[in-house]
């Protein structure tokens, strides 16, 4: 069986595609209206991970314990207990807005089978952030039976969600570095290319000890080198655009700067791996940095 269970299930809502064909345009146009600094909020790139699963705890968190003091409450609970489970639902609420809104721009860029899962996740998310507030408006008017079982229906539609979203992480590899599967480079300084190969402003895809590296040369005249491919998604950095002592991914616009392998500009989050470098008898060699993710998987 190739397919998992939640990829069946998504795969069997063919209308998932015309809603995301629809709607992903908007979105993706809206976040770039607002500029490379909410870009790098909404990615978390001033985080330095993805800011959506960290939003995402509070919402889960919060309505897990609504359910424990609903539950208690059921039993005969106190007015304390009751408060509490109402204020559990509110928090909740509050913080499903906002992984809302950082989920959307997650999936701005995918496509396939990953926006069609995406779009499930969100569309069950937004029917569980419905059910919740609907909940609360329930017990605000003092039909507290029919708020609680009306935040449980959500509560399961939200955990469906919560599913998903733990499939386009782990399966599909969403937000995941991709430059942590791929090896560190040479361990020793490797010829690569001659120096006149080089040129001023150019940048140069070379390979060494099976790894894709990106070489060029900053303003200062210091040779500078990082991974080819970006982390976020795996686009080919030498087909990039350089801007300044910088590089930005020919996929989703990410900017790295060329000697630290520093984020600049989102969606990646991650710093590029780099490399050494140093030439030797007008040879360029190159070797890892040791503070490399990949020597710090294992």
């Amino acid at each position: 069986m190739s397919q998992t269970l939640m990829q069946r299930f998504v795969d069997a809502l063919p209308f998932l595609d015309g809603v995301a064909e629809k709607v992903q345009p908007r979105v993706r146009e809206a976040v770039e209206a607002g500029g490379s600094r909410v870009r790098n909020v909404l990615d978390g790139v001033w985080f330095e991970a993805p800011l959506h699963p960290a939003l995402t705890d509070v919402p889960i968190g919060s309505w897990t314990a609504a359910a424990v003091f609903d539950g208690l409450d059921a039993a005969g609970g106190s007015r304390a207990v009751r408060n509490a489970a109402d204020a559990s639902v509110a928090l909740g609420v509050v913080g499903a807005a906002g992984a809302a809104v950082t989920g959307l721009s997650d999936w701005r860029y995918l496509s396939g089978g990953s926006r069609r899962m995406g779009t499930a996740h969100g569309l069950l998310n937004a029917l569980g952030l419905l059910l919740a507030g609907a909940s609360l408006l329930l017990r605000a008017a003092g039909r507290r039976r029919a708020g609680r079982l009306t935040f449980l229906a959500g509560y399961s539609v939200t955990g469906m969600a919560a599913h998903l979203g733990g499939e386009l992480s782990y399966h599909y590899g969403l937000r995941v570095s991709r430059n942590v599967f791929e090896g560190s480079g040479p361990e020793e300084f490797t010829p690569v290319l001659d120096e006149a190969e080089l040129d001023g402003g150019g940048l140069r895809r070379v390979e060494a000890a099976g790894v894709g590296i990106l070489l060029g040369r900053a303003s200062s005249g210091r040779l500078c080198a990082i991974s080819a491919t970006c982390n976020h998604f795996g686009g080919p950095l030498e087909q990039g655009e350089r801007r300044g002592d910088t590089v930005v991914c020919p996929l989703h616009g990410s900017r790295f700067d060329l000697c630290s392998g520093e984020v600049l500009d989102g969606p990646a989050v991650f710093p590029q791996p780099r490399y050494e470098v140093r030439v030797r008898g007008g040879r360029v060699e190159v070797r890892a940095a040791a503070d490399n993710i990949q020597n710090r998987v294992v």
